[in-house]
């Protein structure tokens, strides 16, 4: 046994202590955030146009700077990309992190020498917040993989760009360097399904301890290693004891994990963005995160929260960190030291807890389903569905929503297209009464939902089956397979599920 565990023991616990300082001071940390951000960019073009020098309050800033998104924003992106300076923050940008927009082709999102590092501290963070909380180290001698993008990075006008999670894997500190896999070399494989392979062969015999990565991908690395070795994974890797995770809520694939792994792991909650590392769980790791998770008030990003049903009307309120309420759903706005200003990420939020603030990701504001006004979101259809499959052997590979308008006959419906796993005898016995116990579960979770149901506006939900690999084989065929790609729980048309039903 090395010292690592100890040292790693003496440096969760500093790093808790000053956790506890901003987040039992959140509102005058919050303002501190904000008066600095100003202040370093009074000089920016933006700062210049947005009248920086005179902003002294929040009111002030409110007035001054608009909400807007990427493409509200493009105008000063596009100088930045050009390769000019001194425009939405001081200098350029160290990096861009490239995403896929929906209307604007590629999304440029800068980082920033001041933003970069707040990245790599919440993710450090978070992991030692576990350890304070768990007296847990021992991981730490083991091996740990990240399942993330290609870290090859390409290059526009003098500036570095690639996907964040690549970017992210330049920073990785010199103690992980001898614990982490896979390979450089195995990392740059740009096939998702060769990568896989590939890790899959690397680690076979490594002492895995720790896993991270977004559920549905880590899934297809589990299934694979599970096809090699002839068992579970947690008899592959038998001191592997956590499991860390972002970008889609963990509980629809929970029960499937634990068939695959053959036990319950810990795990850790993460709310990255390639806008900023907003969030991650510090504590009730064994356990369904019901509480939320901690939102990073001071590292460089100044939140603003609008309820998500006044967001599209005219000039809709927007409240700052001491004026929220637990379990209201707002659109999560931010200001960053890398130049995004009053800028809507796209996600939606909700409280539940004020001292100190936790949150949960409840969807995007983008994808609902409100074609008959009942404005469904994504924490709705995954608690639902969490429900119904409560007490049973049905396990979900993925799933999503979409709302049928038109049926060749009846009424209207919400149509589920969910990839059971048969390896398991994970389908339902009986497929009627498993729409009855989801639809059942729905109207609980929405009112206007049920609404709908009682004066026969909707009929109750539909559940078409999704062939094994379905929602892979959609995402490989939109180029979207791996890396940080998720599939949007629901929508409010039928554009992924007409050509998911292709495949």
């Amino acid at each position: 046994m090395s010292l690592k565990p100890f040292f790693a023991k003496i440096f969760a616990h500093n790093i808790y202590r000053k956790t506890q300082i901003w987040a039992t001071n959140p509102i005058e940390t919050q303002q501190r955030v904000l008066e600095d951000l100003i202040r370093q960019a009074k000089s920016t073009q933006f700062g210049i146009d947005h009248h920086f020098d005179k902003i002294k309050t929040f009111e002030d800033f409110a007035k001054n700077v608009p909400i807007r998104d990427y493409e509200d924003l493009k105008t000063y992106i596009d100088k930045v990309v050009k390769g000019e300076e001194d425009v939405l923050w001081k200098g350029k940008p160290l990096y861009f992190a490239k995403t896929s927009g929906t209307t604007s082709g590629a999304k440029y999102i800068p980082l920033t020498k001041e933003s970069m590092p707040f990245h790599i501290e919440a993710a450090r963070n978070a992991i030692l917040h576990y350890i304070h909380e768990t007296g847990n180290a021992d991981f730490v001698d083991g091996k740990m993989i990240f399942l993330q993008g290609s870290p090859i990075l390409d290059e526009k006008n003098g500036i570095k760009l690639g996907r964040l999670s690549g970017i992210v894997a330049h920073f990785v500190p010199k103690y992980l360097q001898k614990n982490r896999l896979p390979s450089w070399e195995t990392n740059c494989i740009e096939d998702w399904e060769t990568k896989v392979n590939a890790i899959v062969e690397e680690t076979f015999d490594q002492k895995m301890t720790v896993i991270s990565g977004i559920p549905s991908w880590v899934q297809m690395y589990f299934e694979k290693l599970s096809q090699k070795g002839g068992k579970p994974v947690g008899e592959i890797f038998k001191n592997f004891n956590l499991f860390i995770y972002g970008g889609v809520n963990y509980e629809p694939y929970r029960a499937k994990f634990e068939n695959l792994i053959g036990r319950k792991v810990d795990s850790i909650e993460l709310f990255p963005a390639s806008e900023g590392f907003f969030a991650y769980q510090s504590r009730n790791f064994g356990t369904k995160n019901e509480e939320g998770m901690l939102l990073l008030l001071n590292s460089g990003i100044f939140y603003e929260f609008i309820k998500s049903d006044e967001f599209y009307t005219e000039n809709p309120k927007r409240y700052t960190i001491g004026e929220v309420e637990l379990n209201v759903n707002y659109v999560l706005i931010i200001s960053t030291n890398a130049g995004l200003w009053g800028y809507n990420i796209g996600d939606t939020v909700q409280f539940k807890s004020l001292k100190p603030y936790r949150v949960i990701v409840s969807g995007r504001i983008k994808h609902y389903i409100s074609a008959f006004g009942e404005h469904v979101i994504g924490k709705e259809v995954e608690s639902a569905l969490q429900e119904a499959i409560i007490g049973t052997t049905i396990r979900i590979n993925e799933f999503t929503v979409a709302p049928q308008i038109t049926p060749n006959e009846g009424l209207p419906y919400h149509e589920w297209f969910i990839e059971f796993d048969p390896d398991v005898s994970g389908e339902p016995e009986n497929f009627d009464a498993f729409a009855e116990a989801l639809d059942n579960a729905m109207r609980k979770q929405n009112i206007y939902y049920d609404d709908l149901i009682v004066g026969n506006v909707l009929r109750k939900v539909v559940i078409t089956k999704v062939v094994k690999n379905g929602f892979q084989d959609y995402m490989k065929s939109i180029g979207k397979l791996g890396g940080q790609n998720k599939i949007p729980r629901l929508s409010n048309d039928r554009k992924i599920v007409d050509l998911l039903q292709k495949e």
